[in-house]
């Protein structure tokens, strides 16, 4: 305990003397930072490791003080393959440090690869992780790790059960179907429960499995809960949420005051959905259901992949990653030496609705902010715009509120307007209409030859406004091999009060938060002209109809301290 809270203690003098950039140490490394000739899109307060391929988030935990991120690493390529579990830890969910891979694949039961998991925090406090290994048959089996030494705060050595597999593909299970654990979940009836991903016929489904000491585990006679419409479940996550306010709730909660949140990852895309989970018969029931009516429930309706939730117990906060894939193709990734960021860690909560989830950015990355710009009340008349200046427009954080005028001049709603992301490709942020396009084009070049569009408009339906949240990559790269789709989706706010829109632009990624977070958009970006100081950022409306900007805050974004646990040096200071 003693050398524990030494070490704690010089890592936290170290992040407060060094506040600021910080580069790495060996030579390796040096060309990964950001720099506006050789990595004009590696980022600055994203997570990244040093190096290589990164995908699925994997065990995230609070442990003794301490922040764990693990992930899908490929050691030795930019390319997916040779999968380990990168580790990462932290005291602030910003700062990181690198370490050593926790989980290798060593065995027959993991040989080929040491897949997506989750960690779970025992009686006693003592964490363990779940995991699926690739076995020398290319089955997918699920296995246990624990920590060598409880005493290290890093935690940096895990040791491998001597009765893996725990759970093997029998009884008609695909064994190439069949993965990506849950965090546990304790029942009422002290027996442990755990979800794992699947289909039967096709169609997705949540194994669930349970034990009573963790080590034997028995397959239940009906999974938590499946679809007909959907494929393959990939990354399941399973946990509740308060319906009484925005605190997290720890995984095995249950009962009165609570939802429960199943979500699951397919068609390349992250959806949930919310019910209620009856712990004495282990039932799950929900309305809608994935994939029913109109309402299709998604985390982020850009890139955002295979996400990963975990309680917070220091602040009673549920937190939520997604692994954020590049979109400029596997010779781009090989040429620039890695591949893949996770998205800025999002506090996860049940809307005031209770029909949705809300996302906000930690409160932790506002710290990184600073030459804050203000302004209030400024009137955007329509065809017009105005830069956003005195910020560093490639690294930033804007926060505006747009109140809207003569709302009943709005278009009408078509009924055969269903899909969102085909209407922001069709009414692109250069297609004028009355109540919007409004918004903000960020990573723009001075031209506006390149820039992204994140931006509303608002449609009148039968009874009610419709608001439409897009970010339109159409012109945000000269590059011809970047993919450029728009994104889309329908934000359930009401106009009449305001449409609040938070742009975190980190050089190659914009995550946006529309309605204070019920809407979520993140799109990578691989500008040509518009990097570093070229970058701009800019407010438009192509609308009609004037809009007023109630308020708009917009701040220059520090760069987080992400560096090897051993290689460590005095940071540059900007």
């Amino acid at each position: 305990m003693e050398g524990y809270l030494f070490w704690r203690l010089i890592l936290q003098i170290f992040f407060i003397a060094y506040r600021g950039p910080v580069g790495y140490s060996h030579e390796v490394q040096k060309d990964l930072q950001y720099n506006p000739k050789n990595q004009p899109h590696r980022t600055a307060y994203h997570f990244q490791p040093p190096k290589n391929w990164m995908n699925d988030p994997n065990g995230p935990m609070y442990y003794k003080g301490i922040y764990h991120l693990f992930y899908q690493y490929n050691p030795y390529s930019a390319v997916w393959g040779n999968i380990s579990w990168g580790h990462s830890v932290s005291y602030n969910l910003v700062d990181w440090i690198h370490i050593e891979q926790a989980i290798n694949p060593t065995e027959p039961y993991d040989i080929n690869g040491c897949w997506s998991g989750s960690a779970s925090i025992l009686p006693g406090g003592n964490p363990v992780i779940l995991y699926t290994g690739s076995d020398f048959r290319n089955r997918q089996v699920q296995n246990i790790a624990v920590p060598k030494n409880l005493s290290d705060p890093y935690l940096r050595e895990w040791i491998k059960s001597d009765h893996n597999p725990l759970m093997t593909p029998m009884n008609g299970i695909d064994p190439q179907f069949f993965r990506d654990p849950t965090t546990a979940w304790e029942g009422p009836d002290k027996i442990w429960r755990v979800v794992v991903g699947s289909q039967i016929k096709g169609h997705g489904t949540a194994l669930l499995y349970q034990s009573r000491d963790f080590v034997k585990w028995t397959r239940s006679h009906r999974p938590l809960h499946f679809s007909n419409k959907t494929a393959m479940w990939e990354c399941p996550d399973f946990y509740p949420v308060s319906v009484d306010g925005i605190n997290g709730l720890d995984t095995s909660v249950q009962g009165t005051g609570t939802k429960h949140v199943l979500k699951a990852s397919f068609n390349d895309r992250d959806y949930y959905i919310i019910g209620t989970y009856e712990p004495e018969t282990d039932t799950f029931s929900v309305n809608p259901d994935f994939m029913d009516s109109n309402v299709k429930l998604r985390y982020d309706y850009g890139i955002f992949y295979a996400s990963k939730t975990f309680y917070d117990s220091a602040k009673r906060r549920r937190i939520l990653w997604g692994w954020v894939l590049e979109a400029d193709g596997e010779p781009d990734d090989v040429n620039k030496g890695w591949s893949g960021l996770q998205s800025l860690p999002r506090s996860i909560f049940l809307d005031k609705t209770g029909k949705q989830l809300s996302q906000w950015p930690i409160e932790e990355i506002e710290t990184l902010r600073r030459k804050e710009v203000n302004l209030q009340n400024k009137e955007i008349k329509g065809g017009t715009m105005f830069e956003i200046t005195g910020i560093t427009a490639s690294q930033a954080d804007i926060e505006v509120s747009f109140h809207l005028r003569n709302l009943d001049e709005a278009e009408l709603m078509h009924p055969e307007w269903l899909d969102p992301q085909f209407l922001c490709s069709e009414k692109n942020a250069a297609t004028g209409g009355v109540i919007g396009p409004f918004g903000i084009l960020a990573l723009a070049s001075k031209d506006l030859t390149e820039h992204t569009a994140v931006f509303f408009r608002v449609f009148r339906g039968h009874d009610s406004y419709v608001v439409l949240m897009c970010s339109d990559q159409n012109r945000s790269s000269l590059r011809e091999e970047v993919n450029k789709s728009a994104f889309g989706a329908f934000v359930d706010v009401n106009p009449v009060e305001k449409i609040s829109l938070r742009s975190l632009i980190d050089h190659s990624i914009i995550e946006s938060f529309g309605g204070e977070g019920k809407t979520c958009i993140t799109a990578r970006v691989y500008p040509k002209l518009a990097i570093g100081n070229e970058s701009h950022v800019y407010v438009f409306n192509n609308g009609t109809e004037s809009i007023r900007i109630s308020n708009l805050s917009a701040w220059s974004m520090k760069r987080a301290q992400i560096f090897p646990l051993h290689k460590r040096r005095k940071p540059e200071i900007d």
